[in-house]
């Protein structure tokens, strides 16, 4: 094989924890001591010694999330070498947490840091709103998380916007828990924006943080073969 015609998809050697190989795929350096929660399936190729075993602690979150509709199915990983892990070919976004709190759709959780704190949490003033249930993800801490999007996403800092960002809440993947929060109906534009109801519905956020959204309003659904 003329390795000039591969070059361009060979693995380089790591400038960090996670970052990303292509759009599509998320790359993980193992270090023993330093364990990844992944969505199980996740692992599509490695190199080095990786060990891969159900997570154990998140048996009660599970149940939770079976409650909820917000179940997201882990596996830990564990050991040393390089782990790449993708999710039915999703755009993945590799996120630096510094002391920070976001909130997940649970559907685009792909992996995070096991130190990191998590769990279930209830998504307080906007579950009135289309496509947006009671509950997400919360992950909080100092380390890194992977999130994937259906489809190439925007990343808003809605603290350089100058203003409130609007997103529909059906293509809502994540945003930091320190933005400020609140609806809007658009009954005008009803025909035009969202679905569902007949009415318009946007979330608004302002303050210091990032939403990220994806283009797409079908967040609940898997990357699949249902996919149009």
């Amino acid at each position: 094989m003329d390795q000039r015609m591969t070059a361009g998809y060979a693995p380089t050697a790591p400038t960090a924890r996670m970052e990303n190989h292509g759009p599509t795929m998320a790359r993980v350096a193992m270090r023993s001591g330093q364990d990844l929660l992944a969505r199980s399936g996740s692992m599509v190729a490695y190199e080095g010694f990786v060990q891969y075993e159900s997570n154990p602690s998140a048996v009660g979150r599970a149940v939770a999330g079976r409650l909820t509709g917000e179940s997201v199915p882990l596996m830990r990983c564990h050991g040393d070498g390089q782990l790449y892990l993708a999710d039915y070919g999703a755009n993945v976004v590799c996120l630096p947490l510094n002391g920070e709190n976001i909130s997940v759709n649970a559907t685009n959780v792909l992996a995070f840091d096991a130190h990191l704190e998590w769990g279930v949490q209830r998504v307080k003033g906007i579950a009135k709103f289309a496509g947006q249930g009671l509950f997400n993800l919360g992950i909080s801490g100092t380390g890194w998380v992977a999130i994937t999007s259906r489809g190439f996403p925007v990343v808003v800092d809605c603290g350089q916007s100058g203003g409130e960002t609007y997103v529909d809440p059906d293509a809502l993947v994540a945003w930091s828990t320190s933005l400020e929060v609140r609806g809007k109906r658009s009954f005008k534009a009803s025909s035009l924006i969202g679905r569902g109801s007949g009415e318009a519905y946007q979330l608004g956020f302002s303050g210091q943080g990032f939403v990220i959204v994806q283009p797409s309003e079908d967040s609940t659904e898997r990357l699949s073969g249902n996919q149009n």
